[in-house]
């Protein structure tokens, strides 16, 4: 997906999250965010761990994550498994 987009977009900079390129869903236009799954994120993080371990990973080293006005976009996209925080 990220080759799609940087292709589309030519001359535009993204800024990634490393290790998460597969959970990329898309862009937001206006202001050229890349946007991210927070299912497929974990699917991700849940490959070198439980996935308890993983949720918390996910929620401390991704969620919280900024890095600057172009800091990507998640997407809490599948409610039908308990992968979030109450």
């Amino acid at each position: 997906m990220i080759d799609k987009i940087t292709e589309r977009y030519d001359g535009i900079e993204f800024f990634t999250f490393d290790g998460f390129d597969e959970a990329i869903i898309g862009v937001e236009e206006n202001e050229m965010k890349l946007i991210y799954s927070s299912k497929k994120c974990i699917e991700i993080i849940s490959k070198e761990m439980c996935k308890e371990e993983a949720i918390e990973y996910f929620y401390f080293n991704v969620v919280g994550m900024f890095i600057g006005e172009k800091t990507p976009i998640i997407c809490f996209d599948d409610f039908s498994e308990d992968y979030y925080q109450e």
